[in-house]
């Protein structure tokens, strides 16, 4: 004749098996406390949690970690025509440009354009927009 605490055991390793089977097993003790207490009005220690799914060998399954960044090859490349020679001679001879990200307010992002020319350090044009994609038909010019 079993005791009422086995009885007991038997019952709540009955509901873990409902809850394993429902969850697709990747409840682990903690998880599976709670949902006992949520689903069937059962107060369980953890600690018996873990023990009961341990004699009832309910393992969760621990899930892979995806990766938080990936490295993405660019799509368009250029070439490397200036060979890391950043002085130029003479004015319009050399011009160079690059996208930078800035933040603002809330959570709102703008994204700025330049076109420098490398003999004097001018900005020969820019372009101000929410997108990084750059569009050629707003582009604004400094020139003299």
């Amino acid at each position: 004749m079993p005791k009422a605490r086995e009885t007991e055991n038997m019952k709540i390793i009955e509901e873990m098996n409902e809850i394993h089977l429902a969850v697709n097993g990747i409840y682990g003790y903690r998880r599976m406390t709670l949902n006992l207490k949520r689903r069937f009005g059962r107060n369980v220690n953890a600690k018996r949690v873990r023990r009961l799914m341990h004699v009832a060998r309910i393992h969760c399954v621990i899930r892979r970690k995806r990766p938080l960044y990936i490295r993405n090859r660019p799509q368009q490349t250029a070439e490397n025509i200036l060979n890391r020679d950043f002085n130029a001679a003479g004015p319009n001879q050399k011009w160079v440009t690059d996208v930078t990200e800035l933040k603002y307010g809330a959570s709102q992002k703008a994204y700025l354009s330049a076109i420098l020319d490398l003999h004097d350090g001018s900005i020969r044009a820019f372009v101000l927009g929410h997108s990084n994609i750059i569009s050629s038909c707003s582009i604004h010019s400094n020139s003299p």
